[in-house]
């Protein structure tokens, strides 16, 4: 309304502004300027780094699928190599059993000393052999194949291992195959292998 008013005056009458009152709303509009450009120069290296980041992620996920992947083929590599010095003593043992003047003696001594290898590698790799004789019978480790009477052992005792069984670490790879003993049939022990199947 002052504008209008001011408008209306005759020209001697109008008030001059003072010289830097135009060139503050340019200067706002400098500042403003510079600020809208430090904002996108900002947000596009923002930007960039959020490429970079997703970039190396992605990089990320890739190589650990390749190592799980090389780790799922070759798991069992230094097992396998193990294997290979067993294998070759055996292949030995059956050439020298198959020569004409061959002495069981030493064939005997070279299964033996094969039988040894192959334990130890089995060691190595924490696979340790369940041999249950005289043990309890543990249907969690444990495969009943026949009850045989028994007058010398408690009934639900491991008589014989037909088979052994074997753990890796915590876990059964296989079960030991055993007769258990039961009590003879004039006497009824109770929880023997035939009440508990």
């Amino acid at each position: 309304m002052a504008d209008a008013d001011q408008d209306k005056r005759p020209e001697s009458e109008q008030v001059e502004q003072p010289e830097g009152a135009e060139a503050a709303p340019a200067k706002d509009t400098a500042q403003l300027k510079q600020e809208l450009a430090e904002a996108r120069e900002k947000a596009d290296e923002n930007w960039n780094q959020f490429l970079r980041a997703r970039a190396e992620l992605d990089n990320t996920r890739r190589r650990a699928e390749r190592e799980l992947e090389q780790a799922q083929k070759y798991a069992v590599e230094k097992f396998a190599n193990e294997m290979l010095s067993v294998k070759d003593s055996l292949e030995m043992g059956v050439a020298a059993s198959q020569e004409a003047d061959a002495d069981i003696v030493k064939v005997r001594e070279g299964l033996e000393l094969t039988l040894k290898m192959l334990r130890q590698a089995l060691e190595r790799f924490e696979v340790v052999e369940v041999n249950p004789l005289g043990e309890r019978f543990d249907p969690a480790r444990h495969e009943a194949m026949a009850a045989q009477e028994s007058q010398e052992q408690e009934a639900n005792t491991v008589l014989h291992v037909v088979q052994k069984g074997y753990m890796l670490h915590d876990r059964l790879l296989r079960p030991a195959m055993v007769i258990v003993a039961k009590a003879p049939s004039g006497g009824n022990a109770s929880g023997s292998i035939d009440e508990q199947a």
